[in-house]
């Protein structure tokens, strides 16, 4: 039986980075590199963004799994760092169970690496508590599409929500009017197509004339053949021949 749909809560909600570290973060290959970082940051940007409590842990740094990104500490500079010693599952170290009760929010939004381990053991026992979870898949990582899977499907079945750092920032967010440059800005930095999508507007909304030149050039209107007619939102803002 499907569950009532429970939306993320700017008020409600908060984010645990967990485990983000030199060493775990190799073993990911269900993501490639460059493309795992984007996520990973784009949902930091999220949490500053929407000013939610960001909580940050590691494991077993001085071992294999080496330091935390860096870009992760530099961003939340004053956001409380659980340096777990030992425990795989961060709900096992009371510090951070602590951490996390100390924000006051019932949802969180997860992610981390491995997703099958240290996102799932930790989602498990939250959900167990009485947390609502949000799995932020695309910014958690793992070994391959099996593994990957196998978690999601795993969390899913104990009441995690699955969610990528876009979705979540638009359930966050709810309505357009609220901030359009603000929430474009996120969404351009880490999107590049989006990035088209907020210049073009911004240049339209700027310089009706120049923006209809900008929108030519970024979607190859441009390049269009000779006499073809197109048209770019509304008929009444843009008719191009």
């Amino acid at each position: 039986m499907s569950k009532p749909y429970s939306r993320l809560d700017i008020n409600n909600a908060a984010v645990l980075l967990v485990d983000h570290q030199a060493g775990l973060l190799s073993l990911v290959r269900d993501f490639n590199p460059d493309q795992f970082k984007n996520n990973v940051l784009a949902l930091a940007d999220l949490a500053d963004y929407f000013k939610l409590p960001t909580l940050l842990t590691t494991s077993f740094e001085d071992g294999p799994n080496g330091p935390l990104m860096p870009e992760l500490k530099a961003k939340f500079p004053q956001a409380p760092f659980i340096a777990r010693p030992g425990q795989i599952n961060a709900w096992d170290n009371e510090d951070f169970v602590k951490a996390v009760k100390a924000t006051g929010r019932k949802q969180l939004l997860i992610a981390g690496v491995v997703t099958e381990v240290c996102v799932a053991f930790l989602a498990l026992s939250a959900i167990e508590a009485g947390f609502e979870v949000f799995i932020v898949t695309d910014a958690s990582g793992t070994f391959n599409e099996v593994s990957r899977h196998t978690a999601w499907n795993r969390m899913s079945e104990a009441g995690a929500q699955l969610v990528t750092w876009f979705a979540a920032a638009c359930e966050l967010h709810r309505d357009w009017r609220r901030d359009v440059e603000g929430l474009g800005s996120l969404l351009s930095n880490h999107i590049p197509d989006y990035r088209n999508l907020i210049t073009s507007y911004s240049a339209f909304k700027a310089h009706p004339f120049q923006g209809r030149i900008v929108a030519r050039h970024l979607y190859g209107l441009d390049r269009a053949d000779e006499g073809a007619s197109v048209k770019l939102g509304r008929p009444s803002d843009i008719a191009m021949p």
